[in-house]
């Protein structure tokens, strides 16, 4: 392959390269704290049932609200919380990781594919060595 060719196609093949390689350093540099329940959409203790539950001293905190036997102390002095006063976040890291997977392993594919053409086109392995005649027989 004439020595144009090999620097076209290596400057070719680094640019699609750096794409996906980009897309997985932005994955993997997000900050760990974005995944978190925004506070003001926190849910509350019925809204989450399907996903925590809470329990104080061996019963469940929404029982324990329901009748009154959790209290908070503050300067003001203290009070029964009720139900309305409690809000849970919840941490989605781990459901949004499970969807983009396959995404993410697309990336590393492409990632490694480039890599060894790359590689492939750097030390030669994809010249072109003519064509050779036909053997008679």
């Amino acid at each position: 392959m004439p020595p144009r060719l090999r620097v076209f196609y290596s400057l070719l093949i680094t640019v699609l390269l750096l794409i996906p390689a980009i897309a997985l350093t932005g994955e993997f540099s997000r900050r760990a704290d974005i995944w978190w329940t925004p506070l003001p959409l926190a849910l509350s203790l019925a809204d989450s049932k399907e996903r925590v539950e809470i329990y104080v001293g061996g019963k469940p905190l929404a029982a324990l609200v329901e009748h009154g036997q959790v209290a908070i102390t503050d300067a003001a002095g203290s009070h029964v919380l009720t139900a309305k006063e409690i809000g849970l976040r919840f941490n989605n890291r781990d459901r949004i990781r499970a969807q983009r997977l396959p995404l993410l392993l697309l990336y590393a594919a492409a990632c490694g594919g480039g890599a060894v053409l790359l590689l492939l086109l750097a030390t030669g392995g994809m010249a072109y060595k003519g064509e050779h005649e036909a053997v008679a027989g």
